[in-house]
């Protein structure tokens, strides 16, 4: 018996979409624990390879570019293949990619395996978004994907939190390996959850096909705005995070590894955020629920200003939660705007997201060398000014329903 795969075939309250909810819950969870899963163990990595930050958040860095120089390929190769078998192989790849970088004997190897979880998770994250646009009336959309960045979120605290507390007893190689098994549970999850639906039509055919739509997406002012938006505000995102760990292990907090990683638990702000930008982006427009994400992230940079536990810390939840809220009504903007396209333009937002990660998450690390977390703030302040002035200038099609 073939399986619907119509929007309109999945209510929101059949079997079918809780199915489909559980198992891209398993692929976000196992897929983003595992694209982060040295960024809590920076400084042990660093320690132990005799590298400093700038170069340590390589692992990082290596990974998040890898995904997304792939991005676009393996995006096309899903299209003209089928979503569900790429991301099933993409994820039992990296899986196995990550028990390989536990056991790496150098900080070269380490940045080479890394890579490569990274072009095998773009198989993952590349086409997630839009397969749930077929699988979602286009009315529930926005909420549907602000879940799913919820479950991103909840794949982000997995990947920092296991191994940064495994490493207080153990070592920074037995958390990575650690996370890796509880991931391969989360992967098998998604493969026997969502089931390989019958074949769907592809948009377009063949290379020329694909280049066609990806030429035609970037004629969108509105969606390359949006593309810079991600790129900017990522990068600004990771290298909060990589950076403040660094921070918080140094003088005068002086914190362990252990109780750093407790405070990627803030990404729960993003957690709740995402749906809830999301849900109300559909009521109140995007560009205005966009704005405030940017405005809430920048108040919670100005509260980590201080060199004390209380205000970093809720200064990280206030900008963890501005950004996801940001991050969600962007990503089902791009998917609104792109229409029958939504596979080639949730394809490119990604690959300007990890981009930014992987730049900026790098580049900044200059700044904290020779600045501190002051020089860190602000230059992660003005990439995300930018970000709002990108999306100043992005219409609202959709409009704001409370006014109509």
């Amino acid at each position: 018996m073939t399986r619907e795969r119509t929007a309109q075939g999945l209510t929101s309250g059949s079997r079918g979409l809780r199915r489909l909810n559980l198992g891209m819950l398993g692929a976000a969870l196992a897929a983003f624990g595992l694209l982060y899963s040295t960024q809590a163990l920076l400084p042990p990595i660093g320690a132990g390879f005799g590298v400093g930050p700038t170069v340590a958040s390589l692992t990082v860095s290596a990974a998040t570019g890898a995904l997304a120089l792939a991005i676009l390929p393996l995006s096309s190769l899903a299209e003209s293949r089928g979503r569900v078998p790429v991301m099933r192989v993409g994820l039992l790849t990296a899986t196995a990619l990550t028990f390989l970088a536990a056991a790496a004997p150098t900080f070269a190897v380490l940045v080479v395996v890394r890579a490569l979880v990274g072009v095998a998770l773009a198989g993952v994250v590349a086409v997630a978004v839009a397969h749930l646009g077929d699988q979602v009336h286009p009315a529930e959309l926005g909420t549907a994907i602000g879940v799913y960045v919820a479950g991103n979120t909840l794949g982000g605290i997995l990947g920092r939190l296991v191994p940064g507390l495994v490493e207080e007893t153990g070592s920074w190689r037995t958390g990575v390996a650690l996370l890796a098994v509880v991931a391969l549970a989360a992967s098998l999850a998604f493969v026997r959850l969502v089931p390989v639906a019958g074949r769907r039509t592809p948009a377009t055919a063949g290379a020329a096909g694909h280049t066609d739509a990806v030429v035609a997406l970037l004629r969108d002012p509105g969606i390359v705005r949006l593309c810079l938006v991600a790129f900017l505000l990522m990068g600004g995102f990771v290298a909060t995070y990589n950076y403040l760990t660094f921070r918080l292990e140094a003088a005068p907090l002086g914190l362990s590894t252990g109780v750093t990683s407790l405070m990627f638990l803030a990404y729960l702000a993003g957690t709740v955020s995402s749906p809830l930008a999301g849900r109300l982006s559909d009521r109140f427009g995007r560009r205005r629920l966009a704005l405030l994400g940017v405005a809430v992230s920048l108040a919670g940079l100005a509260l980590m200003l201080p060199a004390r536990l209380v205000p970093v810390t809720a200064g990280l939840l206030v900008f963890t939660a501005g950004f996801f809220a940001t991050h969600s009504v962007a990503s089902s903007w791009v998917a609104e705007r792109a229409g029958a396209r939504r596979g080639h333009a949730a394809a490119l937002y990604l690959l300007a997201y990890y981009l930014g990660s992987s730049a900026f998450g790098a580049l900044i690390g200059l700044a904290y060398q020779t600045g501190g977390w002051p020089a860190t703030a602000g230059s992660v302040a003005a990439l995300f000014l930018l970000g709002a002035a990108a999306l100043a200038g992005v219409p609202d099609r959709r409009g704001v329903t409370s006014s109509a």
